[in-house]
């Protein structure tokens, strides 16, 4: 959350910023809470000081009827220092509560705009692929080379669960191997994290684990949610600690499974594996010093741009619009590949879909989380938070699916997971039941 002090003395920024991100929050009464917060803390100081020369004056030599006196004094100023209190509590109760609603200041240079439509393109990568034949969505490829089952991961499971076989097994397997593979070149720390959370860490990050707009799945009498990205465990591993600026800044890449209600999520575009309910996905997370936090979104950006270069997979760089931000961002970059499914009346070549995107916190979310570093002029200072997406599975393999495709009805393997697979090219059976490996170099 903001400093409550810098909303109170940059009220007018602050506001607007809310309304840039069309968002609901209310600047002023936190303005207001805090002016009353503070008023009752110097009350409730007044208080603790008369009753401590109380009590030193108790230890005087004195008369029954002075004693007594000081007696009556004494629980008079405990019934107030107590009702003080609990007026002080219920205060900083409702002035968290609404500061909470209150997003993160937006980078000067971020576009205002309300809608993804209005992020603004930086870069272009690749060039999409021109098909000499009628292409494939990835559903009907992954139904073709049975390697995707939705119809009985909704007849288990319910709508937007699946089940990947075959060689989609693989290729799951080869995408985390490859991005982990990368993120340890770049000297990040890897972690396999729990798949359970409690609600305070989540509140911490910014997402609202109950209520009909939260997105995650509350596990009901434990006080814990199943988490949909390993940014809140990551989160959450130095939450309530004090770090070395030395070590900093710290470089953490976990895979877990994620778990998303998606509610409200429909559309065209939100079918088949672009929009489930779980998925697998290797996030970073970096903890660093405000000075270092710019740079080091950037290195993040760089980081997913090399991995979606070396799969060879055609895509553009957004700087994401105040609307479309997300409450604890300062700024977001958004990847998006070039998926060739999504072709429409609009588009007949296809269009670009969401697969990564890397957010800069700055300190919001580890001042929900107090996370602090020890600086140089022996101050607690709070850390600055980053996050980014190496690879999330589900996304990137629809685009290896749709780029990858051929006129027979097979799919190339990208060559940087060929090492982690095995083979090079899915393709199906004479009878079209079943996909075999076909490796083109054993046909040689």
């Amino acid at each position: 959350m903001l400093d409550y002090r810098f909303i109170k003395e940059h009220l007018a920024e602050v506001k607007q910023n809310i309304q840039n991100r069309n968002i609901k929050a209310d600047a002023d009464l936190v303005v207001r809470l805090f002016d009353e917060r503070t008023a009752l803390t110097t009350r409730l100081q007044n208080l603790q000081q008369k009753r401590n020369e109380n009590a030193a004056s108790m230890k005087q030599k004195l008369d029954d009827v002075t004693r007594k006196r000081y007696i009556d004094e004494g629980k008079n100023i405990k019934e107030e220092i107590a009702a003080v209190e609990a007026e002080l509590n219920a205060i900083v109760a409702k002035m968290e509560d609404a500061a909470r609603q209150i997003p993160n200041m937006a980078h000067p240079d971020v576009p205002v705009g309300k809608v993804d439509t209005e992020n603004l393109e930086v870069k272009k990568t690749g060039t999409p692929r021109t098909f000499d034949f009628k292409p494939k969505d990835h559903v009907q490829l992954g139904e073709a080379l049975n390697l995707i089952d939705f119809d009985r991961g909704t007849k288990v499971s319910g709508p937007k669960f699946y089940y990947l076989k075959n060689e989609a097994v693989f290729l799951e397997q080869a995408l985390i191997m490859y991005a982990l593979g990368i993120l340890r070149r770049h000297g990040f720390t890897t972690f396999i994290t729990p798949d359970v959370a409690r609600e305070d860490v989540l509140k911490g990050i910014g997402f609202n684990p109950r209520g009909n707009e939260s997105n995650v799945y509350a596990i009901e009498d434990e006080g814990t949610c199943l988490v949909a990205t390993a940014e809140i465990t990551l989160g959450g591993y130095h939450s309530g600690e004090v770090l070395d600026k030395g070590s900093l800044p710290l470089l953490y890449a976990g895979l877990s499974h994620c778990f998303r209600r998606e509610a409200g999520a429909a559309g065209h575009f939100s079918k088949g594996l672009y929009r489930v309910h779980q998925f697998d996905k290797v996030e970073m997370f970096v903890y660093c010093t405000p000075e270092q936090s710019e740079a080091l979104h950037e290195k993040l950006r760089l980081i997913e741009e090399e991995i979606f270069t070396g799969l060879g997979i055609p895509f553009r760089v957004v700087d994401t619009c105040t609307g479309d931000l997300g409450a604890p961002a300062y700024r977001k970059w958004d990847l998006e590949a070039w998926m060739p499914g999504r072709a429409d009346q609009n588009h007949p070549d296809g269009d670009w879909g969401e697969v990564t995107s890397t957010s800069n916190c700055t300190d919001y979310q580890a001042r929900r989380l107090n996370v602090k570093y020890h600086d140089d002029d022996g101050k607690n200072k709070y850390v600055h938070m980053l996050n980014g997406t190496a690879i999330a599975v589900g996304r990137a393999m629809l685009a290896i699916l749709e780029n990858y495709q051929n006129a027979d009805g097979s799919v190339t393997v990208p060559e940087a997971l060929v090492p982690f697979c095995g083979f090079d090219r899915i393709g199906p059976e004479p009878s079209g039941q079943n996909p075999i490996y076909v490796s083109n170099k054993a046909k040689k």
